[in-house]
């Protein structure tokens, strides 16, 4: 039976990232879908601050995992936030959290934190114990 740091990252997330200085940190949900090659997924956030105030902000993500270090690409999806966003982290020893720093290349970075949805990390054993 593989560790708590192999367990797939597939699932829903919810997290916060968090700038240098200036705006308090924003929040975001991330739906994610690994494959033993790489994965992918979606955000969705709230923009706390500039013209977007207020919006909904839409994301997909592209990224690896080697171990329990995890990095990946955020693109938005909108007209004002068009940039991309790397994000290099560590996954915890427990398979419940990912935390690192997150950077818009050229410009500036700061920090993030995701924590697993626990009723859907729940749901999504129950579903492979069903399928063996």
């Amino acid at each position: 039976m593989p560790g708590p740091g192999d367990a797939s990252l597939s699932g829903l997330w919810q997290g916060q990232f968090t700038y240098p200085r200036g705006p308090g940190p924003e929040f975001f949900t991330a739906t994610l879908l690994e494959t033993p090659e790489w994965f992918s997924g979606s955000t969705q956030e709230i923009a706390q601050f500039g013209r977007d105030k207020g919006k909904t902000l839409y994301a997909t993500l592209l990224g690896r995992r080697e171990g329990r270090a995890v990095t990946f690409r955020k693109t938005y999806e909108s007209e004002t936030r068009s940039h991309a966003v790397d994000y290099n982290g560590t996954l915890s020893a427990d398979g419940l959290e990912i935390e690192g720093t997150w950077t818009v290349p050229r410009s500036w970075s700061g920090k993030f934190l995701m924590i697993r949805s626990s009723g859907l990390t729940v749901a999504a054993k129950r579903s492979i114990k069903e399928t063996v």
